[in-house]
Protein backbone atom coordinates (compact mmCIF):
# COMPACT_ATOMS: atom_id res chain seq x y z
CA UNK A 1 0.00 0.00 0.00
CA UNK A 2 1.33 3.45 -0.82
CA UNK A 3 1.28 6.41 1.51
CA UNK A 4 -2.09 8.06 1.90
CA UNK A 5 -3.95 10.68 3.87
CA UNK A 6 -7.39 11.86 4.89
CA UNK A 7 -8.85 15.30 5.56
CA UNK A 8 -11.56 15.22 8.20
CA UNK A 9 -13.42 17.43 10.65
CA UNK A 10 -12.88 17.62 14.39
CA UNK A 11 -14.89 19.59 16.96
CA UNK A 12 -13.56 22.08 19.45
CA UNK A 13 -15.14 23.28 22.68
CA UNK A 14 -15.22 26.88 21.46
CA UNK A 15 -18.22 28.62 19.92
CA UNK A 16 -18.09 31.13 17.06
CA UNK A 17 -19.53 34.54 18.02
CA UNK A 18 -22.56 34.19 15.70
CA UNK A 19 -23.59 31.04 17.60
CA UNK A 20 -22.93 32.19 21.18
CA UNK A 21 -26.66 32.39 22.01
CA UNK A 22 -27.69 29.22 20.18
CA UNK A 23 -29.46 26.52 22.14
CA UNK A 24 -28.18 23.83 22.09
CA UNK A 25 -24.67 25.28 21.68
CA UNK A 26 -23.05 24.97 18.25
CA UNK A 27 -19.40 24.08 18.79
CA UNK A 28 -16.80 25.11 16.23
CA UNK A 29 -15.56 22.44 13.83
CA UNK A 30 -12.51 22.59 11.59
CA UNK A 31 -10.73 20.51 8.96
CA UNK A 32 -7.49 18.70 9.80
CA UNK A 33 -5.04 16.73 7.66
CA UNK A 34 -4.02 13.27 8.87
CA UNK A 35 -1.66 10.71 7.40
CA UNK A 36 -2.09 6.97 7.24
CA UNK A 37 0.89 4.68 7.84
CA UNK A 38 2.54 3.05 4.84
CA UNK A 39 1.65 -0.61 4.50
CA UNK A 40 -0.99 -0.78 7.23
CA UNK A 41 -3.20 2.21 6.51
CA UNK A 42 -3.31 2.85 10.26
CA UNK A 43 -4.07 6.39 11.43
CA UNK A 44 -1.06 8.37 12.68
CA UNK A 45 -2.01 10.42 15.78
CA UNK A 46 -0.91 14.06 15.67
CA UNK A 47 -1.67 17.54 16.97
CA UNK A 48 -3.85 20.26 15.40
CA UNK A 49 -4.58 23.82 16.46
CA UNK A 50 -8.12 25.22 16.42
CA UNK A 51 -8.36 28.02 13.88
CA UNK A 52 -10.81 29.89 16.13
CA UNK A 53 -9.54 29.71 19.73
CA UNK A 54 -5.96 28.41 19.13
CA UNK A 55 -6.31 25.50 21.57
CA UNK A 56 -4.26 22.42 20.64
CA UNK A 57 -6.02 19.09 20.00
CA UNK A 58 -4.44 15.64 19.97
CA UNK A 59 -6.10 13.94 16.98
CA UNK A 60 -6.26 10.19 17.58
CA UNK A 61 -8.73 8.92 14.94
CA UNK A 62 -10.72 10.27 12.03
CA UNK A 63 -13.09 12.81 13.59
CA UNK A 64 -11.79 12.23 17.11
CA UNK A 65 -9.60 14.57 19.15
CA UNK A 66 -8.84 15.48 22.73
CA UNK A 67 -8.14 19.06 23.78
CA UNK A 68 -4.87 19.63 25.58
CA UNK A 69 -4.81 22.84 27.57
CA UNK A 70 -1.95 24.50 25.71
CA UNK A 71 -2.33 27.34 23.27
CA UNK A 72 1.15 26.92 21.84
CA UNK A 73 3.07 23.84 20.79
CA UNK A 74 6.39 24.84 19.20
CA UNK A 75 6.88 21.38 17.67
CA UNK A 76 3.75 21.59 15.50
CA UNK A 77 4.28 22.09 11.76
CA UNK A 78 3.06 25.51 10.60
CA UNK A 79 2.34 27.12 7.25
CA UNK A 80 5.64 29.00 7.60
CA UNK A 81 7.48 25.67 7.96
CA UNK A 82 5.80 24.26 4.86
CA UNK A 83 6.62 27.34 2.77
CA UNK A 84 10.29 26.34 2.97
CA UNK A 85 9.67 22.89 1.48
CA UNK A 86 7.19 23.67 -1.30
CA UNK A 87 7.96 25.06 -4.77
CA UNK A 88 7.64 28.89 -4.92
CA UNK A 89 4.83 28.90 -7.53
CA UNK A 90 2.75 26.54 -5.41
CA UNK A 91 3.41 28.68 -2.32
CA UNK A 92 2.14 31.68 -4.29
CA UNK A 93 -1.07 29.88 -5.30
CA UNK A 94 -1.78 28.74 -1.73
CA UNK A 95 -1.07 32.22 -0.34
CA UNK A 96 -3.24 33.89 -2.99
CA UNK A 97 -6.20 31.76 -1.91
CA UNK A 98 -5.47 32.15 1.83
CA UNK A 99 -5.49 28.36 2.23
CA UNK A 100 -5.73 26.82 5.70
CA UNK A 101 -2.99 24.62 7.15
CA UNK A 102 -4.74 21.38 6.10
CA UNK A 103 -4.39 22.32 2.41
CA UNK A 104 -0.72 23.26 2.81
CA UNK A 105 -0.15 19.86 4.46
CA UNK A 106 -2.01 18.10 1.64
CA UNK A 107 0.08 19.89 -1.01
CA UNK A 108 3.28 18.97 0.85
CA UNK A 109 2.18 15.33 1.12
CA UNK A 110 1.31 15.11 -2.59
CA UNK A 111 4.68 16.62 -3.60
CA UNK A 112 6.70 14.56 -1.09
CA UNK A 113 5.11 11.27 -2.16
CA UNK A 114 4.93 12.15 -5.89
CA UNK A 115 1.18 11.52 -5.99
CA UNK A 116 0.83 13.31 -9.33
CA UNK A 117 -2.69 13.89 -10.52
CA UNK A 118 -4.13 14.50 -7.06
CA UNK A 119 -5.58 17.84 -6.14
CA UNK A 120 -7.91 19.79 -3.89
CA UNK A 121 -10.34 22.70 -3.79
CA UNK A 122 -8.72 26.12 -3.35
CA UNK A 123 -11.90 28.19 -2.97
CA UNK A 124 -15.65 27.70 -3.12
CA UNK A 125 -18.84 29.58 -2.45
CA UNK A 126 -22.56 29.15 -2.86
CA UNK A 127 -24.25 31.47 -5.36
CA UNK A 128 -27.97 30.86 -5.03
CA UNK A 129 -28.30 27.12 -5.55
CA UNK A 130 -25.01 26.82 -7.44
CA UNK A 131 -21.69 25.84 -5.89
CA UNK A 132 -18.85 27.61 -7.70
CA UNK A 133 -15.16 27.27 -7.01
CA UNK A 134 -11.62 26.64 -8.08
CA UNK A 135 -9.39 23.61 -7.63
CA UNK A 136 -5.78 22.69 -8.28
CA UNK A 137 -4.35 19.43 -9.59
CA UNK A 138 -0.67 18.79 -8.92
CA UNK A 139 0.69 17.21 -12.10
CA UNK A 140 4.36 17.28 -11.12
CA UNK A 141 6.75 18.95 -8.70
CA UNK A 142 6.50 22.26 -10.56
CA UNK A 143 3.49 21.65 -12.82
CA UNK A 144 -0.04 22.51 -11.68
CA UNK A 145 -3.44 22.89 -13.29
CA UNK A 146 -5.91 25.36 -11.75
CA UNK A 147 -9.49 25.07 -12.97
CA UNK A 148 -12.89 26.49 -12.11
CA UNK A 149 -15.96 24.35 -11.38
CA UNK A 150 -19.69 24.86 -11.06
CA UNK A 151 -22.23 22.45 -9.58
CA UNK A 152 -25.95 22.79 -8.95
CA UNK A 153 -27.26 22.28 -5.39
CA UNK A 154 -23.90 21.18 -3.99
CA UNK A 155 -22.81 21.33 -0.37
CA UNK A 156 -20.41 24.14 0.50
Amino acid sequence: MSADYVKHIISCKCILPQYKNASPPVFHRFVVFSTLEDGTGEFEPHYAQCNNCSVIHRVTEVGVSRVIRKEDLPTMITIEDLKTTLPPKLVGILELHDCPLALWQEADFIISHKLWGRGFTLAKELDGGTLIGKYIVILGETLYSVKAFEREDGPV
